[in-house]
């Protein structure tokens, strides 16, 4: 009897205005882009900071999230802070950038550039795979 692997949950969830924005990036790129590499790393008052750079090639173990056109890579060291999360752009009269909605979040510094952030749980990871 041969074991049957359970399906991955994605690890991350872009909105139409995120995936948008780095499809355009993308496309008037100077130069090839595989995809917006997300990690964290870290840092900042609260803790930890999200990371986000271009890359020219996807790494070896890098999470692949495609979602309308859009491709994000998740560093591999990242992907149990970043389960469930979902990334979004906003644009606001004087700012605009992305939005992380992250449910593995447990506080944020007051100016918002870093946060504090607990690795998935095996409870909460078993829930999302099951609800996939």
């Amino acid at each position: 009897m041969t074991a049957i692997p359970r399906p991955k949950p994605q690890v991350m969830t872009l909105t139409d205005a995120a995936a948008g924005r780095i499809r355009s990036i993308m496309e008037n790129s100077d130069k090839p882009v595989a995809g917006l590499r997300i990690g964290v790393k870290n840092g900042g008052c609260a803790g930890m900071e999200y990371t986000m750079e271009w890359a020219e090639e996807t790494a070896p173990f890098d999470e692949v999230v495609d979602d309308n056109g859009a491709k994000v890579l998740i560093d591999a060291k990242a992907v149990m802070f970043l389960l469930g999360t979902e990334m979004d752009y906003k644009v606001e009269k004087l700012k605009s950038g992305f939005v992380f909605k992250n449910p593995n979040q447990t506080s944020s510094c007051g100016c918002g550039e870093s946060v504090q952030l607990t690795p998935v749980s095996q409870d909460k990871l078993s829930e999302l795979q099951v609800s996939k």
